[in-house]
């Protein structure tokens, strides 16, 4: 395996999936999962003319992000961050395709900026004041699986902390029969070179053919599969349970990543 990381705090938006604190109870299996529609906080620290041109893709990114930085304790500005997603901001496609297809076609600006894959990390910038590095990755139904493998090797390769932030959300019909991602999901990792005090889990990551673990529960297993950042909910699982483990999550149709996780502080 290669060099350990470590999770110092975590983000967490879905549907029925409020934040850690709640969705480490529902994960661990203290609390039964009841799936209600994902809550979206409103786009904090953007000025009043950039919050107006954010949709729900910015809205669950920055929540997931703000979370995990807040439960660190550290200064989101001076964290280099990694965005993840299979497709960014579904609905201002569909709205630019409807335009295309007028008679007299006109484009918005807003629509255009809002169309390009790293508009997210731009208005995370602008939120944060952060002027550090941001990598922003897709891999369609792998991209997870390219982030956690991105966020885990920059921050034992530049011994520094970065932050992960994966996030899905929709497309309205027609595309939506096409690309179906029911609920928006966003799951933000922070990760350490070192142990520190507040550290959730030790995991080193390596690539495998073995098949991906699933979860026991129905619903959340439906879940899982329902969109890319999902497939992080074996991992959290594991955290929220405390447990020593190896599992594999998903990446590649033929190429998955093993993932071993020690649970708790203990190296601190």
């Amino acid at each position: 395996m290669p060099q350990p990381v470590y999770i110092e705090s975590i983000g967490l938006l879905g549907p029925g999936l409020t934040g850690w604190e709640q969705a480490a109870d529902v994960l661990a299996g203290r609390v039964p999962y009841a799936h209600a529609p994902t809550e979206l906080p409103p786009p904090a620290g953007l000025p009043a003319a950039e919050r107006r041109r954010t949709g729900p893709t910015v809205r669950l990114a920055l929540g997931a992000g703000q979370q995990a930085v807040a439960a660190s304790g550290r200064d989101a500005a001076q964290l280099p961050a990694i965005f993840a997603s299979s497709s960014s901001d579904g609905f201002n496609f569909h709205a630019i395709c409807e335009a295309l297809a007028e008679p007299d076609p006109l484009m918005s600006p807003t629509r255009f900026h809002n169309s390009v894959h790293n508009a997210t990390a731009g208005y995370w910038s602008i939120a944060a004041g952060a002027m550090r590095t941001s990598n922003v990755l897709c891999a369609m139904d792998g991209s997870f699986g390219a982030g956690l493998l991105e966020g885990a090797l920059q921050a034992a390769a530049d011994a520094e902390p970065c932050l992960l932030i994966a996030y899905d959300t929709g497309y309205p019909e027609p595309l939506h029969t096409h690309r179906p991602i029911p609920d928006p999901f966003g799951v933000a990792l922070l990760f350490t070179p070192e142990p520190t005090p507040r550290s959730l889990a030790r995991i080193s990551v390596a690539l495998t053919q073995a098949p991906a673990t699933v979860m026991p529960d129905a619903a959340l297993e439906a879940l899982r599969l329902s969109a890319p950042a999902a497939r992080a909910l074996p991992l959290l699982a594991a955290i929220a349970r405390g447990e020593t483990t190896t599992m594999v999550l998903d990446y590649l149709d033929t190429v998955r990543i093993e993932a071993d996780v020690a649970c708790g502080n203990a190296d601190a």
